[in-house]
C-alpha cells in the first residue's frame, strides 16, 4: 500500500466518513483513519442511531401496553424482553457500520485501523496494537468526535453510574433511574426507560430543559413529559454521587440552597459532551485551542496550519451528526477548488422523544436579544385532522417571521413527526422563503404537514382551522 495521500481524515464518524468519500469522489486519494474497529463513531456505534433503535422499540410497547386497547387492537400478556430488543439494536448497528465500509470500497477510500498522530503538518503515524506505520499527506482533516461530559470525582463505571454509553445497553429495566442533565441525550434515555417502566427522576441546574431551545416549546415540551410519568428537580445541583449497596445516592442542592439526597439502582450522567483531541500531538504542532477545548478554524475551516482542517464535534457549532456532515462535504469540495459552504443560521435540531421535538433558526429569546422586530404564527396539533385521527394531538407548530419583510427566521416544532417535517423548513429557509410563500404552497390532505401552513397563516392572524 502506498503510503501518500492527497488526503488523511483522521475519525470515520458522520463527519470524517463522508468528508473521505466526497473527497474520493472529486478525484482526491484519500484515507480516513479510526480507531473504533467500526466506523460510523459515537452516533452510528453508541449515539444517535442505537438510541432511535431504543426509542421506536419502547414507544411501541408502550403504545400497545396503554393506548391500543382503547383504540379497538386488543392485546393480552405484553411483556419486554430486554435481550432481544438489545440484540435488534444491536444488528441494526452492525448493519449499518458495515454498509459505511461498503461505500468506502466503492468510493475507493483506504480505510486505516488504529489510532492516527500528527507528527508535522503532513506525517501521520499510524498506532495499531503493537505496529506503528507512517503516513504522508498533502492535506489532513480532524474529525475525532467527542466523548461524555463526567461531573468531578464522579466514577462512571457504566455499570450502576453510567453514561449514555452504558444507558443504550442495559441488560435489565431499572426499578428507579436518576438522570443529572435536561438536555437531548438524558431526555431521549429517559423516554426510553420510562415507557419500558423505569421511574425515571431528572436532575437540571437551570430552571428549564433543553438549554438554548425556545423556552415557549421548552415549557410545552416539560409539560408533556411530566403527563407522561416522568419527575424533574429544576434549579438543582448536584453535590455528589455515592454508591451504597443496592442504590446509587445522588445529593443535591436547589435554589433555596436546601439540600436533599434522592437515590435510584442507576444514575445516568448526561450532563454534555467535549470535543476528543486528546493524543493528537496539537500542542507540539502549534494547532489553536479554545477555551472549551474546541480547535479553532475560519470559515474555511482551516486551522491556524493551512493545510490542516477540523469540523464536527471538534469544533464550534452545535455537537450533531448532521452538521458534522455538511462540514466534511464543505471541506472535501474546498480541497477540490469548489465553493464548499455551511449555512450554520439553518442546521435544524431533533429531539427524538414522543411526541419529537424539533427546531432551526433563531428562537424568540434569540431574536428579543438582538432586539429585531418579529411575528409568530402557531397552530396546534389537537386542530390538525391526522393528528387528531391518530391519537397524537400533544404541541404545536411555531413560526418566527421578520415583522417587515416577512422572511421565515426561526421554526420550532413540537408534535408528532417533526423530525421528518423539519426538514420543509429549514428547506424554505435555505430559499429564503416568507411566512406568506409558506401559506401559499398547497399542503395535502390530511397530514401533519398542515399545521405548518396554517402556523404560517397565523403569521399574519389567517388561520382556518383554529
Amino acid at each position: 500500500m502506498e503510503n501518500n495521500f492527497d488526503l488523511i481524515v483522521i475519525g470515520g464518524g458522520p463527519g470524517g466518513y463522508v468528508c473521505a468519500i466526497r473527497a474520493s469522489q472529486l478525484g482526491l486519494k484519500t484515507a480516513c483513519i479510526e480507531s473504533r474497529g467500526t466506523l460510523g463513531g459515537t452516533c452510528l456505534n453508541v449515539g444517535c442511531i442505537p438510541s432511535k433503535s431504543l426509542l421506536n422499540l419502547s414507544d411501541n410497547y408502550q403504545k400497545a401496553k396503554n393506548e391500543f386497547d382503547k383504540q379497538g387492537i386488543e392485546l393480552k400478556d405484553i411483556k419486554i424482553n430486554v435481550k432481544k430488543m438489545m440484540s435488534n439494536k444491536d444488528k441494526s448497528v452492525q448493519i449499518l457500520t458495515k454498509g459505511v465500509e461498503f461505500l468506502f470500497k466503492k468510493n475507493k477510500v483506504t480505510y486505516l485501523k488504529g489510532k492516527g498522530v500528527l507528527f508535522s503538518k503532513n506525517d501521520v503515524v499510524l498506532y495499531n496494537g503493537d505496529q506503528k506505520t507512517s503516513y504522508k499527506a498533502k492535506n489532513i482533516v480532524i474529525a475525532t468526535g467527542s466523548y461524555p461530559s463526567t461531573i468531578p470525582g464522579v466514577d462512571v463505571d457504566e455499570k450502576n453510574i453510567i453514561s449514555s454509553t452504558g444507558a443504550l445497553s442495559l441488560d435489565k429495566i431499572p426499578k428507579s433511574l436518576i438522570i443529572i442533565g435536561g438536555g437531548y441525550i438524558g431526555l431521549e434515555m429517559g423516554s426510553v426507560w420510562s415507557r419500558l417502566g423505569s421511574e425515571v427522576t431528572v436532575v437540571e441546574g437551570l430552571d428549564h430543559i433543553t438549554p438554548g431551545m425556545d423556552k415557549e416549546i421548552s415549557k410545552e415540551f416539560q409539560k408533556i413529559l411530566i403527563k407522561q410519568g416522568i419527575k424533574f428537580k429544576m434549579s438543582t445541583r448536584v453535590l455528589s454521587v455515592s454508591k451504597d449497596v443496592n442504590l446509587i445516592n445522588v445529593e443535591c442542592m436547589d435554589k433555596n440552597k436546601k439540600k436533599e439526597i434522592i437515590s435510584a439502582e442507576k444514575v445516568l450522567i448526561s450532563v454534555g459532551r467535549k470535543p476528543y483531541t486528546e493524543g493528537l500531538n496539537l500542542n507540539k504542532l502549534g494547532i489553536k485551542k479554545d477555551d472549551k477545548g474546541r480547535i479553532e478554524v475560519n470559515n474555511r475551516l482551516q486551522t491556524n496550519l493551512e493545510n490542516i482542517y477540523a469540523i464536527g464535534d471538534v469544533i464550534k457549532g452545535p455537537m450533531l451528526a448532521h452538521k458534522a456532515e455538511e462540514e466534511g462535504i464543505a471541506v472535501a469540495e474546498i480541497l477540490a477548488g469548489q465553493a464548499g459552504h455551511v449555512n450554520y443560521d439553518v442546521i435544524p435540531g431533533v429531539i427524538y422523544t414522543s411526541p419529537e421535538v424539533a427546531t432551526v433558526g433563531k428562537t424568540e429569546e434569540q431574536l428579543k436579544k438582538e432586539n429585531q422586530n418579529y411575528k409568530v404564527g402557531k397552530f396546534p396539533f389537537l386542530a390538525n385532522s391526522r393528528a387528531k385521527v391518530n391519537n397524537e394531538t400533544d404541541g404545536f407548530v411555531k413560526i418566527l417571521a421578520d415583522a417587515k419583510t416577512d422572511k421565515v427566521l426561526g421554526v420550532h416544532i413540537i408534535g408528532p413527526h417533526s423530525g421528518d417535517m423539519i426538514a420543509e423548513m429549514a428547506l424554505a429557509m435555505e430559499f429564503g422563503a416568507s411566512s406568506e410563500d409558506i401559506a401559499r404552497t398547497c399542503h395535502a390532505h390530511p397530514t401533519h404537514t398542515e399545521a405548518i401552513k396554517e402556523a404560517a397563516l397565523a403569521v399574519d392572524k389567517r388561520p382556518i382551522h383554529f
